[in-house]
């Protein structure tokens, strides 16, 4: 009565027992594991008494599940077929079951130690097969002929027997289970070398790639000390500078105070005058640090390199003026008059490729542009212009001062804007001097115009040059447009609010070059 309630399958207590048409009854899932693994053959088997069915019969629960008041031990964990571990009986024991050793091939059976005795001393069986018992002598008999599968069909990829080579199979490419086992083994280990090379080369590559790692890591906290090195000293120096501007005015406030004493009956001090010249000396300062910045920040953004520190260092002992306009000479913060003086605030610039319009063609690394009239094969990009035949350098300009040259033939135009325009469209918001957010130089064979928010102004007929200088004063809010020469004829300045960094445009009729400041330096020299 306990068989009836255990799994010749798990070897356990039945869970959600069914009973399959041959009357043998096993757990539903272990019975579902082992017949999903026959979905392949079409032809599924009992377990127990090994009879067949087709097709696959369908399971339903045959009797109330086994309580587990009366069993307590949980199901064992299932592996799925053909890993299930189980032992197999003998089936020649009467009563109670021994286990079996040794499968016969030929036989089809399972023998346990004392009846597979026969078989090594009877005649009779001298030519039959034994093999170890495996647990799984069903997977090498041939389900519809009942015979051993001894041949590999490589035409449909499945182990046969000898009659399915008559019937299913015949003139099928057919060779014997042992040739075709060896064949595997070969390909798995000429597959498990390839697998392992392959292994071998990635685990390389991971550590190249942890070494650049640790290398880029490397140069970027060497990189980031050299610029907190360097920020720190030019942080100290502008405190050196603030402390020695205080001791001025004190001095100076001092003495003011010591000549105006004895004549405070006889005169009022005008206060105004007497610190006048001292205000405009630190607000023209300022405008030299804020200078020295923006070049500091440009460099760095290059290169971490050593950076010079401009320090004002006033001459004890010399009277208040001359202070003043020795400190004036010092900072150059006059407007430049002459080439010479517009050369100190030259930038080199390089036109931007994603903003080129289709018909341009860069060269001389990206600081000259021709136009050709065919379109060049320019990836999508949204900064490119798709209007106008027109370009922007890459470089942003805020600050301070900038200035630059260009030469150019045909129509050209020649202007800043704000990265905002417009860059689609063939209308006035991506027109450089047709909005709000750009200020441009028409230049042509007949003169020249200024433009600014579709807004045209007048210019007195000038004499036509090839090259134009272009001289940005951020920080005083204007722009101005010179013919290069030693006296820097002025063509139009604008007067503006800027409110943004800016770029500098070009509408380009046959080409533009951007000068380089050594040659620009070169030729004036």
């Amino acid at each position: 009565m306990a068989d009836s309630y255990m799994c010749c399958l798990c070897a356990g207590a039945l869970r959600d027992p069914v009973t399959i048409p041959c009357g043998d009854t096993f757990c539903l899932e272990c019975l579902k594991i082992y017949w999903d693994q026959l979905d392949h053959l079409g032809v599924y088997n009992c377990p127990e008494c090994r009879a067949t069915f087709t097709p696959r019969p369908v399971l339903r629960r045959s009797v109330p599940s086994v309580s587990s008041r009366d069993h307590q031990s949980p199901l064992p964990a299932l592996t799925p077929f053909p890993d299930l571990k189980r032992d197999s009986l003998c089936d020649f024991c009467t009563g109670r079951r021994n286990r079996a050793v040794k499968s016969c091939l030929v036989c089809l059976a399972y023998y346990c130690e004392t009846h597979v005795k026969p078989h090594y001393e009877s005649a009779t069986f001298k030519r039959h097969k034994l093999v170890d018992e495996t647990g799984h002598l069903d997977r090498k008999i041939c389900p519809q002929h009942e015979k051993s599968l001894e041949l590999f069909c490589k035409s449909d990829q499945m182990c046969i027997c000898v009659l399915c080579t008559v019937r299913e199979h015949r003139g099928h490419n057919t060779v014997s289970a042992e040739d075709e086992r060896a064949d595997k083994q070969k390909m798995l280990v000429v597959t498990q070398s390839e697998v392992q090379h392959i292994i071998q080369e990635r685990m390389k590559e991971l550590q190249d790639l942890r070494h650049n790692v640790d290398v880029l890591k490397g140069n970027a906290h060497r990189a980031q000390a050299a610029s907190d090195k360097i920020f720190s000293e030019m942080l100290q120096s502008v405190e050196r500078w603030h402390g020695e501007i205080c001791q001025l005015i004190q001095a100076n406030l001092q003495s003011a105070m010591a000549q105006a004493k004895p004549m405070v009956p006889k005169v009022m001090i005008n206060q105004e005058f007497s610190f006048g010249e001292v205000t405009k000396t630190v607000t023209d300062m300022k405008e030299h640090l804020d200078d020295i910045c923006k070049k500091e920040m440009d460099s760095l953004s290059k290169k971490v390199s050593d950076i010079p520190v401009y320090v004002f260092i006033p001459r004890s002992g010399v009277r208040f003026k001359s202070s003043v306009s020795s400190t004036l000479t010092k900072t150059d913060l006059q407007e430049p008059k002459t080439r010479a003086d517009f050369l100190k605030y030259t930038v080199r610039l390089t036109f931007d490729a994603n903003t080129a319009y289709k018909e341009l063609v860069l060269s001389d690394g990206n600081r000259r542009v021709i136009r050709k009239r065919m379109v060049q094969f320019y990836p999508e990009h949204p900064e490119r212009f798709d209007g106008f035949c027109q370009i922007l350098c890459s470089e942003p300009l805020s600050g301070f001062r900038h200035y630059w040259e260009v030469e150019w033939s045909g129509e050209f135009s020649v202007g800043v804007t704000y990265k905002s325009i417009s860059r689609k469209g063939k209308n006035s918001q991506s027109l450089l001097g047709y909005n709000d957010r750009s200020w441009s130089l028409l230049c042509s064979d007949s003169g020249y115009s200024a433009w600014h928010n579709k807004m045209d102004r007048d210019i007195p007929r000038l004499p036509r040059t090839s090259r134009i200088g272009v001289y940005l004063d951020y920080a005083g809010n204007s722009v101005s447009f010179y013919a290069v020469s030693e006296i820097m004829e002025l063509i139009h300045m604008f007067q503006a609010k800027f409110s943004e960094p800016l770029y500098a445009g070009f509408g380009v009729g046959a080409s533009v070059s951007l000068c380089s400041p050594e040659k620009i330096t070169q030729l004036y020299s």
